[in-house]
C-alpha cells in the first residue's frame, strides 16, 4: 500500500520540501510513497521548486475512508441480458441476497434479489420465455440442432397428449415452444405449424428428414438430458433478469463517497445492498452493510506538525505511520507505537538531511537544493533566534552538493516570497496559518514574510475586521505577525478582544494594531509560547 507523506496546512516551503525530500528517501530504501500537499502552494515554495525543476506535489483534499477503502464484492452485478439464473449463480457464489441490473454500458437500471427470483418461481407467468438461446441452452445445458432464432419469446407448453388428440385440439403458432420426447408425429406437426422451438427433452432423438425439414421451415431445435418437468421449471430461469426486475431506480453509492456518508445512507434507508459506481456511473460490484466494518485506512506519515489542528481532514481515520517534526508536541495520537522524530531545530528539513546521512543515501542535488531552501525559510537566512548549529552545518553540506551560494540564493528566494502584490487580504492571512487548541479557546497564527509593511498599514483597518470576523467563528486569540527579517522584527495585527493577551504576552507597555516588537521572529520559539502562557491562565 502506497503511504502518503504530507506536512500541514496551509503549507510553506518546510513543509512541501521536507515531504518530497522524505519521500525519495523512503523510496531509496525501497518503500513506496508519494509527497502530496494540503493546501495551496505560496509564492516562495513554487519559486524553489520551479527553481529545481521539481514538480508541485499533488493536492490531498482528505484521508477519509471512502467506499474505495471498504471491502466490497467487486464480481456483483449481472447485465439485463443474463438469465436470472446466472443472477441466481452469482449470489448464491458470492453469498450475497442481491445483484445490480446493468446495461451494456455498465449502467445500473435495477436491482434484483433472491426475494424477486423466489417470487418469480412462486407467482409469475409458468408458460412465457423471453429471452435469449444462448441463455437457454446454458440453463438447460443443451445442445443446438437446428438454429434460426438467436431471440426466443413465447409460450412453453409440455405434451402430454396422445398424438391425434394433440393434432385435433391443439392449435400451434410460431410463438410456441414444445417441450416433447421422441414423439415424432407431434414433432413433424410442430415443424409444419412454424413454432419458435422444439426442446428435446431426455437426450431424445429425431429423425434426420425431420430435421431438415426444420431448418427448411426456420424452426429451431435443441436437445438436453433433463426430463420434462426439469426443463418445465429450468427454462424459466433462462429469461432475462430484467424480466423482473421490479427496482427500477435503486440507491446507488459512488466509490469516492464517504463511508462516514455511507453509513448515514443505510442506517435511513435500511437496505441490505447497495450497487457500487465510479463517477461515470458505471457499475463497479455491490456493498453489502454486514460487510462494510472491514476497510483498508489509508496509512501517512506527517512532516513539520503533529496537531490534529493543523493535520489533513480525516486524519483520525488514517493510520499515522510516522511524525517527524521540530515543533512543540501536539494533539495527534496513536493506537499503536511509532517512529516518532522530533528535534530542537529550526527546520524539518534538517531532520531529513540528517536521515539522509544515517542510512547513507546520496543525496541529489535536486533534492539537496529543495532542502537548503527549506531551511533556509524556516531560519529566515539563518537570522531566526530558532536556528541551530544542526541547520546551519546542514545548509553548508546541502550548498555544496547543489553547488549554491546560500547567501546569494537565499536574498533571491526571500525575495520572491516578500511581496504581497496581487493578493487579498484573506490569501495573506492563510499564506502561512497555523492553528492550535489552547484550554477551550482558539489560537491562530499566521505569520507573513515581506517588507511591504507601509502597504499593509494603509488598510490596516480591514485586516482588523478580517481577524474579528475569524474570531466570531472561532473565539480566542487570531494574530498575523508580519515579520521582517532586514528589520530584525515583526509587526502584528491582532482581533479586538485579543489586545490585553498580546500586551502582556510581550511585556508591552502600549499595544496598538500594527506594533512593532522587536527581535521576534520565530513563531514556535517567541509568538507561540509566550500567547499560549497568557490564554492558559484566562
Amino acid at each position: 500500500m502506497n503511504t502518503l507523506i504530507f506536512g500541514h496546512r496551509n503549507p510553506d516551503t518546510d513543509s512541501i520540501c521536507s515531504s518530497i525530500a522524505l519521500s525519495y528517501l523512503k523510496n531509496a530504501l525501497g518503500e513506496k510513497t508519494t509527497p502530496r500537499a494540503i493546501g495551496h502552494l505560496n509564492n516562495e515554495t513554487k519559486f524553489v521548486l520551479k527553481y529545481f525543476n521539481i514538480p508541485e506535489p499533488q493536492y490531498l483534499n482528505d484521508v477519509k475512508i471512502r467506499i474505495k477503502d471498504v471491502k466490497y464484492n467487486k464480481k456483483a452485478y449481472v447485465y439485463e441480458k443474463d438469465s436470472i439464473y446466472d443472477a441466481y449463480l452469482i449470489m448464491q457464489k458470492e453469498e450475497i441476497t442481491a445483484i445490480p441490473i446493468i446495461d451494456k454500458n455498465k449502467q445500473v437500471i435495477g436491482f434484483l434479489s433472491m426475494k424477486d427470483v423466489a417470487k418469480f418461481l412462486v407467482s409469475g407467468e409458468k408458460e412465457v420465455i423471453n429471452t435469449s438461446l444462448d441463455n437457454i441452452l446454458d440453463v438447460l445445458n443443451a445442445e443446438v440442432l437446428s438454429r434460426y432464432d438467436d431471440y426466443i419469446k413465447g409460450k412453453m407448453m409440455l405434451v402430454g397428449y396422445q398424438s391425434s388428440t394433440f393434432q385435433e385440439e391443439i392449435l400451434l403458432t410460431n410463438e410456441d415452444i414444445l417441450v416433447v420426447g421422441d414423439r415424432y408425429k407431434i414433432i413433424d406437426y410442430a415443424i409444419d405449424s412454424h413454432v419458435k422451438m422444439i426442446i428435446l427433452a431426455v437426450n431424445s432423438n429425431i429423425k434426420d428428414d425431420l430435421l431438415e425439414k426444420a431448418k427448411i421451415n426456420n424452426v429451431t431445435i435443441i436437445r438436453t438430458s433433463m426430463t420434462s418437468y426439469e426443463i418445465a421449471n429450468m427454462v424459466r430461469l433462462s429469461n432475462y433478469s430484467c424480466n423482473i426486475n421490479t427496482h427500477i431506480n435503486p440507491i446507488t453509492i459512488c466509490e469516492d463517497d464517504y463511508y462516514d456518508e455511507f453509513q448515514l445512507i443505510a442506517k435511513k434507508t435500511k437496505h441490505t445492498n447497495y450497487p457500487v459506481v465510479n463517477r461515470k456511473g458505471e457499475c463497479l460490484g455491490s456493498i453489502q452493510i454486514n460487510l462494510s466494518n472491514e476497510f483498508e485506512r489509508k496509512k501517512v506519515i506527517l512532516v513539520d506538525h503533529n496537531n490534529y489542528e493543523q493535520s489533513v481532514e480525516g486524519i483520525e481515520e488514517a493510520i499515522v505511520v510516522e511524525i517527524i517534526d521540530h515543533h512543540n508536541l501536539g494533539t495527534i495520537g496513536t493506537k499503536v507505537p511509532i517512529n516518532f522524530r522530533s528535534m530542537t531545530v529550526g527546520c524539518t528539513a534538517t531532520i531529513i538531511y540528517k536521515m539522509f546521512e544515517e542510512k547513507e543515501v546520496e543525496i541529489p542535488s535536486d533534492i539537496a537544493g529543495i532542502l537548503l531552501s527549506a531551511i533556509i525559510s524556516d531560519t529566515l537566512l539563518f537570522t531566526s533566534p530558532s536556528t541551530t548549529e544542526d541547520d546551519i552545518n546542514a545548509s553548508e553540506r546541502l550548498a555544496n552538493i547543489a553547488k549554491i551560494d546560500v547567501n546569494n540564493y537565499g536574498y533571491k528566494m526571500l525575495k520572491a516570497s516578500s511581496t504581497i502584490d496581487g493578493l487579498t487580504i484573506n490569501e495573506q492571512l492563510y499564506e502561512d496559518y497555523k492553528s492550535y487548541t489552547v484550554g477551550r479557546l482558539h489560537l491562530g497564527i499566521s505569520q507573513l514574510i515581506t517588507m511591504d509593511f507601509e502597504k499593509i498599514n494603509k488598510n490596516i483597518n480591514e485586516y482588523v475586521d478580517k481577524l474579528n470576523e475569524l474570531n466570531s467563528v472561532t473565539p480566542g486569540v487570531n494574530v498575523i505577525f508580519i515579520t521582517d527579517i532586514f528589520k530584525r522584527g515583526s509587526y502584528v495585527i491582532y482581533n479586538t478582544k485579543a489586545e490585553e493577551i498580546i500586551m502582556n504576552a510581550f511585556n508591552l507597555k502600549e499595544i496598538y494594531e500594527g506594533i512593532f516588537i522587536p527581535s521576534i521572529m520565530s513563531r514556535k520559539k517567541q509568538m507561540l509560547p509566550p500567547i499560549m502562557e497568557i490564554m492558559e491562565m484566562q
